[in-house]
């Protein structure tokens, strides 16, 4: 059983998904759209894909695409999955799943009103310390789970200055501005995806920026935004809590590793950092950063990424750790570039087979919603001064 899928946004990430997409037997055709026509046709004819489209709406109004796969801006996903699941296409999305409350609770009706399939694609679902926290957690290993971090800390001196430029046009420093807290779901997720809980309450603090380049300038910013960086501390359903940081002004080597994560237990504890993981309990230390280490799958200056600023390519490079099990996955995927810590190959196996067999995917939309609302609300709670607020939850995905 196969499906067809439309790309929608030809920017500097759906070219490696377009790849795996192609590759993978459960999919049929790949088509591709973008506001700037001739990035589509670009993509198209590199990569040998089935057509492009004029339009996002085109796509949506064709018979011959079943699916779409989101990779524009961060801050239209939204209104973009509810036109997809609107005219009857299932929806792969990048993060986040939306930037509002209101945003998520229609994905949630719209999923449950059409029985589409709707997946988020949450890269530290795959991050090997999260895989291997979640392992553990499975066989006990860390006792009582009460405490966990997650950060993703990218400076924005390390590529993102080319990539907002690439994807913001002229505008470019009004969407620069995004906060940092509005993109929560490498962080939340990573700690999530392994414990398996929700945010009940948050309490957050956000750091103006000084930087002074009209990035992150509130007079400028499309979102009223001057926080660079921020931390949140959340209570979690059943008792414990979790912090994560979300810093673009930093002095940290992110193109060395962007995301890390730390688990602590009445048994057991793991800490992930830049260049090592260790797995402690009360009778010793043991390194485990072999094991939670990717090959990378393709070298930094292959032609394929010359559009991509240098400090960005090692999120396109990683291959699997070995603690990734790979034996579930087409046998077509291994030789093909992976990508943010070997999970690129991960995420488009759990849609297509999601679609093909019509079960509900790793990060589907109930998921989802735990990965980013918490996010949503901490910035509410930065710009209130940090005062602690209560987050929704819309349960587990319904069996």
């Amino acid at each position: 059983m196969t499906f067809s899928i439309g790309i929608v946004g030809a920017g500097q990430f759906s070219g490696q998904f377009a790849t795996l997409f192609q590759a993978h037997p459960g999919v049929s055709d790949v088509y591709v759209t973008d506001l700037l026509p001739e990035r589509a046709e670009h993509l198209a004819s590199a990569q040998g894909l089935t057509g492009t489209f004029p339009s996002y709406q085109a796509m949506l109004e064709s018979e011959d695409v079943d699916a779409v796969a989101i990779f524009t801006q961060r801050w239209t996903h939204g209104p973009l999955v509810l036109q997809g699941l609107g005219a009857g296409k299932h929806v792969y999305s990048a993060v986040p799943m939306a930037i509002s409350t209101e945003e998520i609770a229609a994905i949630i009706d719209a999923v449950k009103a059409t029985g589409l399939t709707y997946m988020m694609g949450e890269t530290s679902e795959y991050n090997p310390a999260t895989v291997h926290a979640r392992n553990q957690i499975a066989e006990g290993a860390f006792g009582r789970l009460f405490y966990a971090e997650g950060d993703y800390v990218h400076d924005m001196d390390l590529g993102f200055y080319e990539a907002y430029q690439y994807s913001g046009g002229e505008n470019w420093k009004a969407t620069a501005s995004y906060p940092p807290l509005l993109y929560p779901t490498h962080a939340v997720g990573g700690v999530l995806g392994a414990w398996k809980t929700h945010a009940v309450s948050v309490s957050a603090i956000g750091v103006v920026d000084d930087r002074g380049d009209g990035v992150f300038d509130k007079e400028i910013s499309q979102f009223g935004n001057d926080f660079s960086n921020a931390t949140a501390l959340f209570e979690v359903a059943g008792g414990g809590s979790f912090r994560t940081n979300e810093f673009r002004r930093v002095g940290y080597p992110s193109h060395i590793r962007e995301s890390r994560f730390r688990f602590f237990g009445t048994e057991a504890s793991m800490k992930q950092l830049a260049t090592v993981a260790l797995w402690q309990d009360k009778q010793g230390v043991k390194d485990i950063s072999e094991l939670l280490e990717p090959k990378p799958t393709m070298a930094p200056d292959d032609p394929s990424l010359q559009h991509i600023a240098p400090e960005l390519r090692a999120a396109f490079t990683s291959g699997s750790a070995p603690v990734h099990d790979r034996a579930r996955l087409p046998r077509e995927f291994d030789n093909l570039h992976n990508g943010h810590e070997g999970s690129h190959h991960f995420l488009v196996d759990d849609f297509v087979t999601a679609v093909n067999t019509r079960t509900l995917p790793s990060v589907n939309a109930w998921v989802a919603a735990r990965y980013t609302l918490p996010g949503i609300i901490a910035h509410e709670s930065a710009r209130q001064g940090g005062v602690r607020l209560e987050i929704p939850d819309f349960g587990d995905a319904p069996l």
